[in-house]
């Protein structure tokens, strides 16, 4: 079956912003009173909420988009941190005439709804930190997974990408049980976005950002007032659950919830099921 059949009845629309350019989007759910805006992790894509979009529009408006650098948004940015891609949501949801909503992201897109939490509180109903980057790593085994991640982006700098180069890091993103649904159709996606030749612009500025030390540019965890659901799996790389439990110890009104499931770094995609219904029940009814 392919990836683009879990996206009937959603659609995806080019827009622009002010300051960022050409934003994809996917949509589903309009009319809706409550809007749900799905982020992706760094050097990924809408497609990694395919499973969440048209599932959880039956009760909500849902948002999913390539931030700027990605996918097949704008390409030709000048500057890439987390707090540049939280004004991008801004805009955008300036565009699109929302003016509140319910944030999740998975990785980087976990670390840009905190910050965009903690500047624009008024604008956030409830947080669901997916696998979220920006928190602190904590253990040992965290250091070391973020070695392992380090060794394998420095064996691909400056090679073109190809398909194996991408599989092996998109391996990294899901347990090894769930390497079935790494489908060449999965794989091809990302490989194409990656050979975007404005990615020449776009992948050093990013590569180096994450390259960086990181520290100043963390959430401020004690500025986010929204109820936040740090949705986690045992077996999610760099941040473990000490890290989640540690983090979500910052937040005065914070809950960690790890899934039953097996799953690594992309719990919405290796186990949608159960992801969608404990998010569902989140946003609904709060806390859990």
């Amino acid at each position: 079956m392919s990836l683009w059949t879990d996206f009937i009845s959603a659609e995806i629309r080019f827009i622009d912003t002010p300051s960022f350019g050409r934003t994809r989007i996917a949509e589903a759910g309009k009319g809706h009173a409550q809007t749900v805006i799905l982020m992706h992790g760094v050097g990924g894509h809408l497609e990694a909420y395919a499973k969440n979009i048209v599932a959880l529009s039956n009760e909500f408006h849902v948002i999913a988009y390539d931030f700027p650098g990605h996918g097949q948004s704008n390409r030709q940015i000048t500057d890439f941190s987390p707090a540049m891609l939280a004004e991008h949501l801004a805009e955008l949801m300036d565009v699109l005439g929302i003016a509140r909503a319910h944030l999740s992201g998975e990785s980087l897109g976990g670390w840009v709804a905190g910050i965009f939490a903690t500047v624009y509180p008024k604008r956030v109903g409830r947080l669901v930190l997916n696998t979220a980057g920006g928190i602190p790593i904590v253990t040992q085994k965290g250091r070391d997974d973020l070695q392992d991640l380090i060794a394998l982006t420095v064996r691909n700098a400056g090679q073109p990408p190809t398909f194996d180069s991408v599989m092996d890091r998109m391996k990294w993103l899901m347990h090894k049980s769930n390497w079935d649904l790494l489908t060449e159709e999965l794989v091809m996606t990302r490989l194409l976005y990656y050979r975007n030749p404005d990615n020449r612009i776009s992948g050093p500025l990013i590569g180096r950002f994450m390259g960086s030390d990181v520290t100043p540019h963390l959430i401020d965890l004690s500025r986010i007032a929204c109820e936040t659901l740090f949705f986690w799996t045992r077996a999610n790389p760099i941040h473990d659950v000490e890290a989640a439990q540690a983090a979500c110890a910052q937040v005065s009104k914070g809950q960690v919830f790890v899934m039953e499931a097996e799953a690594a770094h992309w719990p919405q995609y290796e186990a949608p099921d159960e992801f969608n219904a404990v998010f569902r029940r989140f946003i609904k009814e709060g806390l859990l």
